[in-house]
């Protein structure tokens, strides 16, 4: 077991490296492999905006989502960014990383690689720090790149880095100070990022598509629609049949459907503090769940078939939703 952390540390590393000096370079996202269940099929949680030392519940729902891991068993966890508050770690040094992550998610069944984007509040510390695979040696479970892909063979997970598309943390960040190295010049890096999410989704033969990113496309919390990757980042996503988009951002657990195509919009916002009684007007034939509470999200995937489940902080489910496809033999 040991060797084998070793070697994919080792491949952590020589990855990390690559994308780090090769920033604007028009090489294929990074890609990485997870087995699933030897039935056939994929299990995973889904949190959110979680990183607070534990408070605001955050101690409350991760012993929940351990608990819900102890029945459904994860293959791994998604981590949908703002993984640390106020702003980000302040280098890999920086406690927070074993104060709100280390030391909160205890579980048995949390001991499962975690797969996590960025989120703006990460964006505002030593953004290098959450990248750099010395964490990866302090805890084997993280894992946290910009934008990246994970295979398994029911499933292809597309991560995007959704932070550096919205204009106001460039235009008008008020106090906070964003660190965008690696990310300018801006449009340069926006458009390579598209290109290759493009080229990839293209490429996919995977039963299910799913994009994970932080910031909402559309949502009926305070954040609502983030118009920038509505006019960037949706059509890509209806243009080659993603079938879930997945995100935080919003502290809110919420799922939205579309009506002009079958991708779902799946908010898992609800790591730790939470937004009472925020909601915007939104049509009800769309918005199928809004919980303005803390709480987390499960999955579990066939090629045919997918079942997602919402829980709040006391392990209650809150709503469900399932679909199915044909599989076809080539």
């Amino acid at each position: 077991m040991a060797s084998k952390n070793i070697i994919n540390i080792l491949l952590y590393n020589m990855i990390l490296i690559s994308v780090l000096f090769s920033i604007h370079s028009k090489a294929e996202l990074p890609r990485f492999e997870h087995p699933i269940k030897p039935d056939g099929s994929l299990s995973l949680l889904v949190v959110g905006d979680w990183g607070r030392r534990g408070a605001y519940n955050q101690t409350e729902v991760a012993v929940q989502m351990a608990n819900i891991g102890d029945q459904v068993d994860p293959n791994f966890i998604i981590s949908t960014g703002d993984n640390f508050y106020e702003n980000g770690l302040t280098g890999v040094e920086d406690p927070a990383f074993e104060e709100s992550f280390s030391d909160i998610y205890l579980g048995q069944s949390l001991q499962k690689q975690w797969y996590s984007v960025l989120g703006n509040h990460d964006y505002r510390g030593d953004v290098l720090a959450q990248l750099d695979p010395i964490l990866k040696q302090k805890d084997s479970r993280w894992l946290c790149l910009r934008s990246f892909i994970l295979n398994t063979d029911v499933a292809e997970f597309f991560f995007v880095d959704t932070t550096p598309f919205v204009d106001k943390y460039f235009t008008n960040p008020k106090d906070d100070t964003y660190d965008w190295r690696g990310v300018l010049p801006r449009e340069e890096y926006l458009s390579n990022l598209l290109k290759d999410l493009d080229t990839a989704l293209k490429e996919s033969s995977s039963s299910w598509k799913i994009v994970v990113g932080h910031h909402t496309i559309k949502s009926a919390g305070d954040h609502g629609i983030t118009h920038e990757l509505e006019k960037r980042l949706l059509p890509l996503l209806q243009e080659n049949h993603v079938d879930l988009y997945i995100n935080g951002h919003d502290h809110c657990l919420q799922h939205i459907s579309s009506s002009d195509s079958p991708l779902q919009f799946l908010t898992s916002g609800g790591g730790s503090k939470a937004w009472r009684q925020i909601i915007r007007p939104w049509n009800p034939n769309e918005l199928k769940l809004y919980y303005d509470g803390q709480g987390f999200m499960t999955m579990k995937l066939t090629k045919s078939h997918v079942d997602i489940h919402f829980y709040d902080v006391f392990a209650n489910v809150l709503h469900q939703w399932s679909s199915s496809k044909g599989v076809y033999s080539m």
